[in-house]
């Protein structure tokens, strides 16, 4: 008798409720598994430090510390600049307390001017004040802050992964010579993730740079701050770029009116729009085997799991699901062709041979 499997519906009705238990049950402990991810991923960026460490014979004491203290200032040195970024804003925007009167002025006399009424805008200016936002400041400052213990669990993550990455690296090493599906699907998913960290710090820059050019030329205070703010935010896919917009542009709008802050969004977006959205995806699909769709959908799915840790770490995420579902199952292979951003090249296909044409018959 031959045996019943289940329809391909129930299958994937199945797998879909496992999903959702599963990102639910990930999202309850979010505030573990983001800073794990993140010491992972870390970890497997400095990789190649400690393999050429290795190969030159140096002592496991400093396989493990020269790493380590590379992840702990590349860390706190991003946490820094985050930090300086909101405390300078706070410091900054109360003493624009003038331009902002000045701004709600002209914008009466521009709704009068298409004949709106200036009663609620008369009232509006009476009662703001810029310094209201002095608090809301703080509070960001303070939310950091309580941050302070989920750093502290990031750093005690790096060094214990620290301490066992060259253990688990051999044991990689071995495995993949008996050609484990999984073993070879992390391994790739780890070149991936650093790929992607290789291209997006390489364009990243690029932007950062030509960005610093910009805010200075049009006499944005703090340029250098907020172009290594826009480094920082280049790792968060699609609208990484226009997180670390808002504070030039507020800056621009406060020092130098409304035309500052249309130039500052122009530049911005000319030089990170032709850069991220028509350059950077070619390489960086290349690199990670990720379509610009999964990419997006991916930001929206980890965002809302993790927060804003999830769309930090978005597609390395998304690369260690992919290993561990797809990449390390055979018969799952043909789901990488909804992912991947190049198509795989076609199979060939021999051409039916021609029959082999039959003699004329002879003429009579």
């Amino acid at each position: 008798m031959a045996e019943q499997r289940a329809p391909r519906a129930l299958i994937f009705l199945v797998g879909a409720a496992a999903a959702v238990i599963v990102l639910a049950g990930i999202r309850e402990i979010s505030s573990i598994v983001g800073p794990f991810v993140l010491a992972m991923v870390l970890v497997i960026a400095v990789s190649p430090i400690r393999s050429r460490l290795s190969r030159r014979g140096a002592p496991g004491w400093v396989l493990v510390a020269v790493p380590f203290s590379l992840l702990i200032a590349v860390l706190l040195g991003m946490v820094a600049v985050i930090y300086l970024a909101i405390a300078q804003l706070a410091v900054l925007i109360p003493t624009y307390s003038d331009q902002f009167k000045q701004l709600l002025i002209d914008a009466q006399k521009f709704a009068a001017s298409l004949g709106y009424g200036s009663a609620e805008i008369n009232k509006l200016i009476a009662s703001f004040d810029p310094t209201q936002l002095l608090p809301v400041a703080q509070q960001v400052l303070s939310q950091l802050v309580g941050a302070v213990s989920g750093l502290f669990l990031i750093v005690v993550l790096l060094l214990v992964m620290s301490l066992d990455a060259p253990i688990v690296t051999r044991l990689l090493t071995e495995a993949a010579a008996e050609r484990s599906s999984v073993v070879i699907a992390l391994i790739g998913c780890a070149s991936k993730i650093r790929r992607y960290l290789l291209v997006s710090t390489f364009f990243g820059l690029i932007c950062s740079v030509l960005d610093i050019g910009a805010l200075y030329l049009l006499d944005v205070p703090l340029p250098l701050l907020w172009g290594i703010l826009a480094l920082i935010t280049n790792y968060i896919p699609n609208i990484g770029f226009v997180i670390g917009l808002v504070p030039p542009a507020v800056l621009g709008l406060l020092a130098g009116g409304p035309k500052t802050m249309i130039f500052v969004i122009v530049a911005y977006s000319l030089i990170n729009v032709v850069i991220q959205s028509f350059i950077q995806p070619k390489y960086l699909g290349d690199a990670v085997g990720l379509s610009t769709t999964a990419t997006f959908l991916s930001l929206i799915l980890w965002a809302f799991v993790l927060g804003p840790l999830g769309a930090l770490l978005a597609i390395p995420l998304s690369l260690l699901t992919r290993a561990l579902l797809i990449d390390s199952d055979p018969s799952a292979r043909w789901a990488s062709a909804f992912l991947s951003s190049t198509s795989p090249p076609p199979k060939h296909v021999p051409k039916a041979r021609r029959p082999p044409r039959s003699p004329p018959s002879p003429r009579t």
